[in-house]
């Protein structure tokens, strides 16, 4: 049995933008991050902050775009993929591990002013937008625009 499933819930990091790639597809890059908090042996409470690269496409990224701010709660889910390039500067392969979102709930804005306003049709608290281009369409190296 094989599993590929990454859930997390955090704040945007940046102003999500939405990219075109060269065969007509649109995408939005963008960080998460999440804390984890615990106790050190003295008793003190510890926190760490991981930030998490997410791709997000088609209409899920439209979506993602025009209504989730910088600073605001979203969970995500998606499925791990790690890619490689070669650095700019000296030509040496890299490999950057990413969410590939294939589910979006947003929640609460940074403001702490509730949910983020929604589409006409959708009546619950949250948000939940479903993506079949992720399942549908193969994603090439090529079509990726950073």
């Amino acid at each position: 049995m094989n599993v590929n499933k990454a859930t997390i819930v955090g704040r945007v990091c940046h102003t999500p933008e939405l990219k075109t790639t060269q065969s007509g597809k649109v995408v939005c890059q963008t960080s998460i991050a999440t804390n984890f908090s615990w106790k050190d042996s003295s008793g003190a409470k510890q926190e760490k902050t991981q930030f998490h690269n997410v791709v997000i496409w088609g209409k899920l990224a439209e979506v993602f775009v025009q209504y989730v701010e910088k600073g605001q709660e979203v969970f995500i889910e998606g499925r791990l993929e790690t890619r490689s390039y070669d650095d700019k500067n000296g030509g040496a392969k890299r490999y950057v591990t990413e969410i590939v979102a294939e589910n979006m709930q947003m929640g609460s804005k940074a403001n702490g002013s509730g949910r983020a306003p929604m589409p006409a049709d959708e009546s619950n608290g949250a948000v939940k937008t479903t993506s079949t281009t992720a399942q549908e369409e193969e994603i090439r190296l090529e079509d990726v625009p950073f």
